[in-house]
């Protein structure tokens, strides 16, 4: 049986996409091989963010402890692995952007340890990408050989399902605070994430419907101050004068994001860039009807299961917003498709995948 040696530094982050990657990859792993975990309950507490603990663990206590179980293959289930590897090393780049957006490189140490990744990914054995959309970036910024990165799409979880349970549903929505039709975007509020143009689009929306329209559902913890890389989304709204048309409910536990999903009139995922793109995949699993951009990722993992919007045209949302509304076959096309999409993507078939290309790293027999 395979042996392989997997830094489990992001387990100790599991609210994160990152986290959850590596969890449910490891889950999946174990039944089908012997693997080894440094991370967990061994990091310290306050350990999981960027410092010089982080790149000590990376580049040298990972690959001490692989050296030390006597591993096949060393895995590293995100774009931190060491610039020395006793062992074949296969990494997942799950996307770029810390590397193509700025904003994101915001002190020397952010600065130092991009440099280091950058150094360290071409001398992995093999690499995963998220996507074809990744590969592409992978293949050119590292500048490394095609054959060397592979696409593994992630899965989404079998908790993503419509939710037809009416007493779950009544809880949720007193929970939350909600009442009527809405209009759901739950994620981060990174500029990237580009609400602005969420924000324009339901203005344009309310002027066309006036309280006709559905309340746009805000979901996810709203930073508490702007940085380069985040927007303050309490103060956009203000902006524009929609207080009476925005709910943000903050923080959203997993388990209620089924209900969310299934309660919506349609999922609304703007970003300009994904490397793969969880939430939309998540509602259509829920039979939410999704409209996001026609950017980076999303177009090859949603398909014709979405509808695909121009990301800097605001009145292109409005229309489609409307559309799902008014227009019932649109919307039940839209629930058909993105649940039949969706079943795509499972967590099993990726670390099927991703054990497939770890005994070709191994196989190669030197790092």
């Amino acid at each position: 049986m395979l042996k392989v040696g997997f830094n489990g530094w992001f387990l100790e982050r599991p609210e994160t996409g990152t986290g959850q990657y590596s969890r449910k990859i490891l889950d999946a792993l174990a039944t089908r091989a012997e693997v080894k975990v440094l991370g967990g309950r061994q990091l310290p507490a306050g350990k999981a963010l960027l410092n010089i603990y982080k790149v000590w663990f990376e580049n040298v206590l990972f690959p001490l402890f692989c050296l030390r179980e006597h591993v096949d293959v060393a895995f590293v289930p995100y774009m931190g692995p060491p610039l020395f590897s006793p062992k074949p090393l296969v990494v997942t780049v799950h996307d770029l952007i810390p590397f193509l957006f700025p904003e994101y490189a915001y002190s020397p140490l952010v600065k130092l340890y991009n440099f280091l990744v950058k150094a360290a990914i071409p001398k992995a054995c093999l690499i995963l990408a998220d996507s074809a959309h990744t590969r592409k970036d992978v293949i050119g910024f590292f500048k490394v050989s095609p054959e060397k990165v592979r696409v593994v799409y992630p899965g989404i979880g079998e908790e993503f399902k419509p939710v037809k349970d009416e007493a779950r549903l009544r809880a949720v929505r007193k929970r939350y605070g909600l009442s009527g039709r809405f209009f759901l975007y739950l994620g981060g509020f990174d500029r990237r994430k580009n609400i602005g143009l969420l924000l324009d689009a339901y203005q344009i929306l309310r002027n066309r419907l006036g309280n006709q329209a559905p309340v746009l559902v805000v979901a996810g913890k709203v930073p508490t101050r702007e940085s380069p890389a985040l927007l303050n989304p309490l103060k956009m709204v203000r902006e524009r004068g929609l207080e009476d048309g925005v709910k943000f409910t903050g923080w959203v536990a997993d388990e209620d994001k089924p209900s969310l999903y299934s309660m919506a009139e349609a999922f609304l995922f703007p970003s300009l860039y994904e490397g793969f793109g969880f939430p939309p995949l998540e509602a259509m699993a829920c039979g939410c009807p999704v409209l996001a951009s026609r950017s980076s990722s999303l177009p090859e993992v949603l398909g014709e299961a979405a509808l695909l919007l121009d990301p800097n045209r605001p009145e292109d949302w409005a229309e489609g917003m409307e559309g799902v509304i008014k227009e019932l076959d649109l919307a039940q096309s839209l629930r058909e498709k993105g649940v039949e999409r969706a079943k795509i993507f499972t967590w099993k078939s990726a670390a099927r995948n991703v054990l497939s290309i770890l005994e070709e790293a191994a196989g190669r027999g030197s790092p």
